[in-house]
């Protein structure tokens, strides 16, 4: 248990940035590769987007626009 309260006191001295990057890839450790098939989805769908976006089938529309309609 010392060598755990001792890694702990460490990773509180990282900067806010450092310590949730070390999160982040702590609990990514849990599921890889769900992690893995989900970001292989995510990047399928955002080709997806865009290539219907290049093809005229959808428009881009300002996020104040967007942000707007959320808000009503």
């Amino acid at each position: 248990m010392k060598a755990q309260t001792q890694l702990l006191q460490q990773v509180l001295e990282l900067d806010p940035v450092s310590r949730a990057e070390l999160i982040d890839a702590a609990l990514a450790s849990f599921d890889a590769d769900g992690a893995q098939a989900i970001d292989a989805a995510w990047g399928r769908e955002a080709e997806s987007r865009i290539d219907a976006y290049e093809a005229g089938q959808v428009r881009a529309r300002s996020a104040r626009d967007v942000f707007e309609d959320l808000s009503r």
